[in-house]
């Protein structure tokens, strides 16, 4: 799957009526950290600017439960 850009990420929410701060509050997230993702002054290694990445598609990635793999840890 190719990733997509930020900008490709506001057209398609200008496409379809949606704004940025609605997606973020649906989703759990602060809109200010989904700005902050667009606008490329988080690195989305981990955490919650990891999964908005993911999410929009703006990098390949799984999102996963860290509990999970805390059991797979110790196995």
């Amino acid at each position: 799957m190719a990733t997509r850009t930020p900008d490709d990420v506001r057209a398609e929410f200008l496409r379809k009526g949606i704004s940025i701060t609605s997606w973020a509050i649906s989703h759990g997230f602060t809109p200010n950290l989904v700005f902050e993702v667009l606008a490329e002054r988080k690195k989305c290694l981990r955490g919650q600017s990891h999964k908005i990445a993911v999410l929009l598609g703006l990098k390949q990635g799984e999102i996963a439960d860290p509990k999970s793999i805390d059991s797979r840890l110790a196995a």
